[in-house]
């Protein structure tokens, strides 16, 4: 298993056109107002799928060799779900996907809607990919998992991509981390292009296992992911993304609960977009750490919209 490289993030990018038009990076006058910063919010949301995992599925899945289009599983909290649900109904490929029990249900019925087989299985990400591992070698199917995969991770670089060709003289990135890619594809691709900003990584407090792991070297494993972004909820680092964070990344920030919740309604009101928990993550990051990023090209990452009505209610109220 290799990390993928600025060429492999080329080579995916006329496979995701198939499927994803450029999404827009937009400067918000009532955001720069309220953070004082000069941000551009990257918006991964306005994709078919409403978050940026979708690139990373059909670059993927067009992939495959004959042998491998029998049937794919994978686990998943939502996006990644998606992802790999509408790409294999554009190839034609049987889908099991495994999810938490209790998962956001709005996210349960979009994968449902694109095909797949879902199953409920387990308190968390990390146990329902136990069961995907163990269907893999009951079912005789592909495993797909949500990180460790090169051509996922060359996939969704193809944001950064549009990100530097928009923006060559970006200062910062902020990025929500879950297991990892879309900070792997920001890294890759500024590394491969030569440029000198800065990509940060944003984690929840109490799903901060990643975070712990880059600061200190030694990776950890958290007893629970125990935020309502789902996500950024893994309690684990997964191999491939987290040894090219450790190598590319320039840093991690984490938020509490209250202040991802806050990046919700911040996002709604200054840019009028509804961003789920990891989505709004990169804005609250970004006004955490306003006096560090004065005067610079800021670029927050709006990972994904999908959060449910529930929760929504929840924060607004």
């Amino acid at each position: 298993m290799h990390a993928p490289t600025l060429a492999d993030v080329y080579a995916a990018r006329a496979r995701v056109a198939r499927v994803v038009r450029p999404t827009p990076l937009m400067r918000h006058p009532l955001l720069n107002a309220e953070t004082g910063l000069d941000i551009f919010v990257k918006h991964e949301n306005h994709n078919p799928t409403g978050a940026f995992k979708v690139r990373g599925g059909v670059n993927l899945v067009a992939s495959f060799p004959p042998e491998e289009r029998r049937g794919v599983v994978t686990a998943t909290t939502g996006n990644h779900g998606q992802s790999i649900a509408l790409a294999c109904r554009r190839a034609g490929v049987p889908c099991t996907i495994v999810a938490p029990v209790g998962n956001n249900p709005d996210k349960n019925a979009a994968m449902r809607a694109f095909g797949a087989e879902l199953i409920e299985f387990g308190r968390d990400f990390d146990e329902s990919r136990g069961k995907a591992e163990q269907l893999q070698h009951d079912r005789g199917l592909r495993y797909v998992h949500s990180a460790n995969e090169p051509l996922l991770i060359a996939g969704v670089g193809t944001y950064a991509l549009e990100i530097f060709e928009d923006l060559p003289d970006v200062d910062v990135i902020l990025v929500p981390v879950g297991g990892g890619s879309g900070a792997c594809g920001c890294c890759i691709v500024r590394t491969g292009l030569g440029s000198h900003a800065t990509v940060i990584g944003v984690q929840a407090e109490r799903a901060d296992a990643v975070a712990r792991s880059w600061r200190t070297g030694v990776r950890v494993e958290g007893d629970k992911a125990d935020t309502f972004a789902e996500g950024m909820a893994t309690r684990v680092t997964f191999d491939l993304p987290f040894g090219i964070m450790q190598q590319q990344l320039d840093d991690f920030v984490t938020l509490t609960e209250d202040e991802i919740a806050e990046g919700i309604r911040l996002a709604l009101r200054a840019t009028h977009n509804l961003a789920e928990g990891a989505g709004a993550a990169s804005l609250m990051a970004a006004l955490k750490l306003r006096d560090r990023l004065q005067g610079k090209k800021v670029v927050c990452v709006m990972s994904g919209g999908n959060i449910d009505r529930a929760t929504l209610t929840r924060i607004l109220t």
